[in-house]
């Protein structure tokens, strides 16, 4: 590793001749954070609202997971799967004490989806294979993962896609229905879609799905891979909504940072995960144990929780407040820490305005602009990043 400070400028001429160019990056090359912010190469600060894709939930090098991280480095890093390790049974403890059932590790969104797949055919009567998703849903990219996605864009040039997955408008139970045959063993949604648009299940809807899936011997997945580790103010999304699944599937914030993924099942459910079935070689390795287990630590001892849950009304009422304001928002949804301004307009010309400013935020879905803050940010970091954004969306509104 060089260790001269590159500036932005070299780190991307870097990229341009050795990495292969398959995202769409900003021109500027971070080099560290804290908390809420983080600076680039140049020594600029920004407030990060969307801080790892919501993979840092407790905001840049948290302590606590930095400290675990370096102890746990010095002893093992890692060990395969044919052996037991402390932290690994103590980090499934602890999500599932404060969840249900047991669980499985591996090192993503996308894994754990898979996974999930193959649990519920497994789990199921041979002869079931079909799963039910959901428009505007979005489960990862491996080839599973983004045929269960039901968005078209994310489908293009990677026909043909996994065979057995049927899809359904979110809340229309109706479709649902229609859609269940002798061939169906799952239904697989997002609580709260998330790259969809942080769009939220009508009342009822994510009730009616349990029905349906106890008529028909159904596995109910719901993909918690952005609602986990308090983001929707209770540990895991499905307890916001009060609605129980068969499954669920776990990663960004699971270790403060550190890639880690996870299936947590039902008791009766986990059996049908049988050895030899599905493994992951990095999953549940010790450096991850010990983030989760300090970033459970770090949520409790510090209250992060009840954190959320303040910090989301702050949004709610200074972006609705903003709304009255500025015509350009059609919409707000906020779900915890989960916030999305659905615009009248391209969402993405704000990002690149509120970077100019110093904030860093999210477009999906075309006209949504996405926020996923950290659990503990403040109630001074959330007023600047709306002054931000009002100022941004202010500045659009007149150019339309």
């Amino acid at each position: 590793m060089n260790d001269t400070p590159l500036s932005s400028r070299e780190t991307i001429e870097l990229f341009d001749r050795y990495v292969i160019p398959n995202y769409g990056r900003h021109p500027i090359s971070l080099v560290r954070g804290e908390g809420a912010y983080v600076w680039d190469a140049e020594g600029n600060r920004y407030l990060d609202l969307f801080p790892g894709w919501g993979c840092n939930i407790i905001g840049y090098s948290p302590p606590r997971v930095v400290e675990a991280i370096q102890r746990q480095a010095a002893s093992l890093i890692h060990v395969p799967n044919t052996w037991y390790i402390q932290q690994q049974g103590e980090f499934a403890a602890a999500l599932c004490s404060r969840g249900f059932g047991k669980a499985f590790f591996c090192n993503s969104g996308a894994e754990a989806v898979e996974g999930a797949v193959k649990l519920a055919r497994m789990h199921t009567p041979d002869g079931k294979y079909k799963i039910i998703s959901f428009e505007d849903g979005f489960h990862g990219r491996t080839f599973a993962a983004v045929t269960a996605t039901a968005q078209p864009k994310y489908h293009q040039g990677i026909s043909p896609l996994i065979p057995g997955f049927k899809y359904a408008p979110r809340n229309d139970l109706d479709a649902v229905r229609e859609l269940v045959d002798d061939e169906t063993c799952g239904i697989l949604i997002e609580p709260v879609q998330g790259e969809g648009g942080v769009n939220l299940p009508q009342d009822g809807f994510l009730e009616g799905l349990r029905e349906i899936a106890d008529q028909h011997g159904l596995v109910l997945i719901f993909d918690e891979v952005q609602t986990c580790m308090g983001r929707t103010g209770e540990w895991f999304g499905y307890q916001t909504f009060g609605v129980q699944p068969d499954v669920i599937t776990l990663a960004k914030g699971l270790a403060g940072g550190v890639a880690c993924g996870a299936i947590v099942c039902k008791d009766e459910i986990a059996p049908s995960l049988r050895p030899g079935m599905h493994a992951s070689t990095f999953g549940g390795n010790p450096l991850a144990m010990a983030a989760g287990l300090a970033t459970i630590e770090t949520i409790e001892a510090d209250g992060l929780i009840e954190n959320c849950r303040i910090m989301s009304e702050r949004f709610r009422e200074r972006l609705s407040a903003l709304k009255q304001e500025l015509p350009v928002i059609e919409e707000i949804r906020v779900c915890g820490l989960m916030v999305g301004l659905d615009l009248a307009v391209s969402s993405t010309p704000a990002v690149a305005k509120c970077m100019q400013r110093g904030l860093l935020v999210n477009a999906t879905h075309d006209t949504v602009l996405r926020l996923l803050p950290p659990l503990n940010v403040t109630g001074e970091q959330v007023d600047q990043g709306c002054e931000i954004i009002a100022q941004v969306l202010a500045e659009m509104s007149e150019a339309t």
